[in-house]
């Protein structure tokens, strides 16, 4: 590949070097991807402890007892009889009793006890052996408890706890990712296909994206040291590479073969779009990364797990945009269009749609604007009775039968599936001091009003440093009667019991006390996050397009497509809407992790359409055309690689709402929605009224900020001059 003067640019250099080592760069690829594969075999991924996870003096708590030497506890499993219409539970009790004292990995099986009411019976039991693999050994009990239920349908006989929750939520999970992973790549090849109307066109994008994820996870081990990783890691991996590895491809693509339908020779068609495309897949690259350093902010382990592995796969996938994906398409040329589709594929797309809606817009842009500002506000209008909540079992569908126990358990048991724990630490946890402070916090509990649920359980560690007092709170999970009754705990009940113990630290964890303390922690980072995400996006856009105008237009545009998604989550999983087709329970809030992380992706994904079509109008401005004329060639040329990028992600990210949990059913829904108001509502139509509106104004740069580097967004002459070549050889 020869060309005239020196090409400047990461993408346009990285193209240059790739087509002349094709094979050496395709190779290469192939050689890191499978390097990665084994770096992971050898080293494994370290895996977040529960303590790792834990926020605030909760989070403290977990660290407290996962150093001091506790036996591994069994897995815990509970048994609820609940008479309908006064049935007598006496016998069916006894048979529960039986049955499970006969299987050989059922240990432990408690006296019944009676619920305050009078109408439910509870036998707990533990499954033997190691808890992490309880799942595996729950069976047995289940179907024992399910034969006990079909003999006695006047009563409500079930079963839950930590075995059969996991089992639940493992086999739920596994089938739902395996159900994804089978319709993700199908559903994504599909759209390409219509995209493309070229099977082979169509095949670059899913590989590469494929291949980028498969990279960046084997990447997660060696970064695991620096970070443990969380369960839902690699999924959140997977949506955020499959969406962006195709989106990329996707741009540099379009771009290199509507230039060579243009009459652009091979070599000359190649470097135009490593010049502009790549370059905006740069750019909007590390737009992404920057946004996903924000979560790093909140040190929280979830979070730095996702953001750390977000950060890799998008990293990945831009060296492979713009490596590998150039020199395959040196290598295969004009035959990249190999293998046609009878009726989809077209030489050019003339974005008829597109186009109509563009004229209209620009030929009346102010109320284009109040119309789309108007829409978009209305969606966005929830966002103002937003609020949060932890995740909990009854996330699962509300049909299976191990969250109806659950939930039924809750409300006969609250101490059984909501203890709070007081962790106390102490020179010694063993003495009449400590006694009279634990008679003393009985006391304190049963005159709490309700507030606090008897019985009070203690246990200590072999060394007698510290002790663990187990005591249920009225309410479930972290409700406002819940979270008024840790407020009792942590602020009279526990100070006023165990503050007089010499040397005593006491902590409260539990499910309630980690939610409201990761709530906690998640309120004081969230102005840093939105501040660093906001202040880089701005600086980025600043520097790439020497506008401050379009740089604070950039970070407008995305808050307001971010705050439309919210209202949308707050609408479906707030006030619910779409239950039954979602198949979830609405609850009183979000799941907690849920909008910070969204902002981030969004933040990020969105920089995508932004500076890809932001890119394309800038080229027309560089030729001096006027700003609406630049407008209009620059988002109608850009129509329907955006719209068909847009497609990919929302049916990527609509797959995500199948999955069991309510949390993923969010995030699915949210980016989905997100995405494509986005590429419509804002791209289409607010983004060239407001350019349109402002004119030369866009281009604002102040004299005191024309030192900022200048950056071409048209191809340089010399390479622009270039005439047609034949199409390059193999290398060597």
């Amino acid at each position: 590949m020869e060309h005239r003067g020196k090409v400047k640019g990461i993408a346009a250099r990285a193209a240059l070097w790739s087509a002349r080592h094709r094979m050496l760069a395709i190779l290469g690829w192939i050689a890191f991807v499978a390097g990665t594969v084994v770096l992971s075999g050898q080293l494994g991924t370290r895996e977040a402890s529960f303590a790792d996870q834990g926020s605030g003096d909760s989070g403290r708590a977990e660290k407290i007892v996962e150093g001091a030497g506790f036996p591994e506890r069994p897995a815990g499993e509970m048994v609820l009889i609940q008479s309908r219409a006064g049935s007598d539970r006496g016998p069916a009790t006894a048979e529960v009793s039986r049955t499970l004292s006969g299987l050989s990995d059922v240990t432990d099986v408690q006296p019944p006890i009676q619920s305050p009411d009078g109408r439910s019976t509870l036998i707990a039991f533990s499954i033997s052996g190691d808890p992490a693999t309880a799942k595996d050994r729950v069976g047995p009990a289940l179907d024992a408890v399910a034969r006990v239920q079909s003999g006695h349908p006047d009563l409500f006989i079930a079963e839950a706890g930590d075995a059969s929750g996991d089992k639940l939520i493992g086999d739920e999970l596994e089938a739902g990712l395996s159900r994804l992973s089978m319709l993700s790549i199908p559903v994504t090849l599909g759209i390409l296909l219509v995209a493309f109307g070229a099977v082979v066109a169509a095949l670059l994008p899913v590989g590469l994206a494929v291949t980028a994820v498969v990279a960046a996870i084997g990447l997660m081990a060696a970064g695991s040291r620096l970070a443990p990783t969380v369960d839902a890691t690699s999924h959140v991996m997977l949506l955020v590479g499959l969406a962006v590895g195709v989106d990329y491809c996707l741009f540099y693509i379009r771009r290199e073969r509507d230039e060579r339908r243009a009459g652009a020779g091979p070599d000359r068609a190649l470097m135009i779009a490593a010049q502009t495309s790549g370059r905006s897949i740069w750019i909007s690259g590390l737009t992404v990364i920057v946004a996903m350093a924000g979560m790093f902010l909140t040190r929280d382990t979830t979070f730095v797990s996702f953001g750390l592995g977000t950060i890799l796969v998008v990293a990945t996938a831009v060296l492979g945009s713009l490596t590998v994906l150039p020199a395959l398409l040196s290598a295969l040329g004009d035959r990249v269009d190999a293998i046609k589709i009878p009726g989809l594929y077209r030489r050019r797309s003339d974005g008829r749609l597109w186009n109509g809606l563009l004229r209209a817009v620009l030929a009346r842009p102010l109320i284009s604007v109040v119309v789309a500002l108007g829409v978009l506000g209305a969606l966005a209008a929830p966002v103002l009775d937003l609020r949060t909540r932890g995740e909990v079992i009854e996330d699962l569908s509300p049909r299976m039968p191990v969250v109806q126990a659950y939930r039924a358990i809750g409300d006969a048991f609250p101490s059984k599936t909501t203890p709070a724990e007081v962790v106390v630490r102490a020179p010694t946890v063993r003495g009449e001091r400590f006694e009279r402070a634990l008679a003393d916090f009985r006391a304190a509990v049963g005159g709490s009003g309700g507030r606090l649920v008897e019985p009070v359980d203690v246990r200590i560690n072999p060394a007698g440093t510290v002790a663990v007092v187990s005591v249920g709170l009225t309410g479930h999970g972290d409700d406002r009667a819940a979270v008024d009754a840790l407020k009792l705990l942590r602020g009279e009940v526990v100070p006023a019991a165990f503050g007089r113990l010499p040397g005593a630290t006491a902590l409260v964890s539990g499910e309630t006390a980690g939610s409201v303390d990761f709530n906690g922690q998640l309120e004081r980072s969230l102005p840093w996050v939105f501040g660093f995400v906001l202040g880089l996006a701005f600086l980025l856009l600043l520097v790439s397009f020497r506008s401050v105008t379009v740089a604070i237009t950039g970070v407008v545009l995305n808050l307001i497509s971010v705050a439309a998604a919210y209202g949308m989550l707050v609408y479906v999983f707030q006030y619910g809407h779409f239950e039954k087709q979602l198949d979830f329970t609405a609850s009183a809030g979000i799941t907690n992790w849920i909008p910070l992380f969204l902002f981030v992706i969004l933040f990020g994904l969105s920089m995508d359409y932004h500076v890809f079509v932001l890119s394309r109008i800038r080229e027309g401005h560089d030729r001096g055309l006027p700003t609406r004329q630049a407008v209009r060639e620059g988002i109608g040329r850009t129509a329907g690689v955006i719209t068909s990028a847009a497609v990919v992600m929302v049916a990527v990210f609509a797959l995500f709402a199948t999955l069991p949990l309510t949390s993923t059913k969010e995030l699915g829904v949210g980016l989905a929605a997100a995405v494509l108001l986005d590429a419509t509502i804002i791209r289409a139509v607010l983004l060239p009224a407001v350019m349109a509106l402002l004119g030369r104004a866009n281009w604002w740069l102040p004299g005191w900020l024309n030192w900022l580097p200048q950056v071409a967004h048209e191809l340089p002459a010399e390479v622009a001059a270039t005439p047609a070549r034949r199409p390059l050889t193999p290398v060597g």
